[in-house]
């Protein structure tokens, strides 16, 4: 049973629930904290809008109220180059209390940037010829972004932008950075793991929920751990919280 799930979406992109809904299911779970981490700014397709954010804070505060469950406001904020960029803005910090990110389809960048970085991994993934230049650009990229943006969790690591996971478990490790079991696909190999476990990387198990009945469900994650042999004592949030890294100011 997980004490915490920080992936969770909801009407505000392209989930069902709202996020009393989502608090809801996360009580009735005996999970203690949530976090909702709906899909990012430049995410042309489901991303909320900064204009929402407000409306956000409102119906978070009064789940809260409600359930007694504590919910961070996030957002899932979308890589979208080789130089590491994410569609965060430093006024967004004023906002958000935690951050997921992670690589999406259908994302703004700068044409060029699109063309190489978003569209090329689309590519490159579909037909199956990822080449090692591009798994050590991408690697960077993430690199980049760990170090450059006050990033809490990255989300569905090696789906579709495949990288060098030691290397990046690496910088991970050293920016206090957590790697996530996603709860919709297992996207790691086994060699994968073994190269994250040589580092002091920790993970945590997130359902990636859409629908407010998904919120907490730990299946996935937790086969993955099985399957690959992750130890328990490296899953964070099946026995604690973590603490988001200071967001305002920045």
């Amino acid at each position: 049973m997980l004490v915490a799930d920080y992936h969770t979406h909801t009407k505000y992109s392209h989930g069902t629930g709202t996020v009393l809904e989502n608090a809801v299911v996360a009580k009735q779970k005996g999970i203690k904290q949530i976090a909702i981490t709906d899909h990012g700014f430049g995410h042309i397709a489901f991303g909320i809008k900064r204009k929402e954010v407000p409306s956000l804070r409102n119906d978070i505060d009064k789940a809260m109220q409600e359930t007694g469950v504590k919910i961070f406001l996030g957002v899932e904020a979308n890589i979208k180059s080789f130089k590491g960029d994410v569609d965060v803005i430093p006024s967004d910090f004023n906002n958000l209390e935690l951050l997921v990110m992670g690589f999406h389809n259908f994302v703004k960048a700068p044409f060029l940037q699109w063309i190489r970085f978003i569209l090329g991994n689309i590519i490159a993934d579909a037909f199956h010829i990822v080449s090692k230049k591009r798994i050590e650009k991408n690697t960077q990229a993430y690199i980049k972004a760990v170090k450059r943006y006050p990033i809490d969790i990255i989300s569905h690591l090696n789906h579709v932008c495949k990288v060098d996971c030691y290397k990046v478990a690496k910088a991970c490790e050293e920016t206090n950075t957590y790697i996530e079991l996603n709860g919709k696909r297992i996207h790691f190999s086994q060699k994968d793991v073994d190269d994250m476990l040589k580092t002091n990387v920790k993970f945590v198990i997130s359902s990636d929920a859409h629908k407010p009945e998904r919120v907490g469900d730990e299946t996935i994650g937790m086969e993955m751990a099985k399957m690959y042999g992750i130890p328990l004592d490296r899953i964070v949030n099946l026995n604690d919280v973590i603490i988001p890294k200071e967001k305002k100011g920045l």
